[in-house]
């Protein structure tokens, strides 16, 4: 069982940045694969970025690629969203997700591999 907390969010005009941190309880959070999310009103939720156990393998929704970066210290149980260059469309609420499974490219973007995630938190940029 992980339960997970994501804090950081909050108001940024366009072309600021912030960064997003998500706790875990749990002893085995470096057993999982760790993800963003994120879902503005009225539309599905959508990938944004997934790290790796260790985190030596990232990948990122093309739409934010370059301008955000995911990171994880597994010692403090925590895994990070930087948000650089933001533009209104990143207006969501953000959710980190753990999914167990093996690092697989491939299934990263779907919610479905994911068995944990937390009650998210709201980033809004202002134009």
């Amino acid at each position: 069982q992980v339960q997970l907390v994501e804090s950081g969010g909050g108001l940024v005009q366009a072309g600021g940045s912030l960064r997003l941190s998500c706790a875990a309880s749990g002893r085995t959070f470096s057993r999982y694969v760790m993800g963003w999310f994120r879902q503005a009103p009225g539309k599905e939720r959508e990938f944004v970025a997934a790290i790796s156990w260790t985190g030596g393998y990232t990948y990122y929704a093309d739409s934010v690629k370059g301008r955000f970066t995911i990171s994880r210290d597994n010692a403090k149980n925590t895994v990070y969203l930087q948000m650089n260059s933001l533009k209104p469309e990143d207006t969501a609420v953000y959710y980190c997700a753990a999914d167990p499974s093996a690092w697989v490219p491939g299934n990263l973007r779907s919610p479905r591999i994911y068995d944990y995630w937390g009650q998210g938190t709201q980033v809004t940029v202002s134009s």
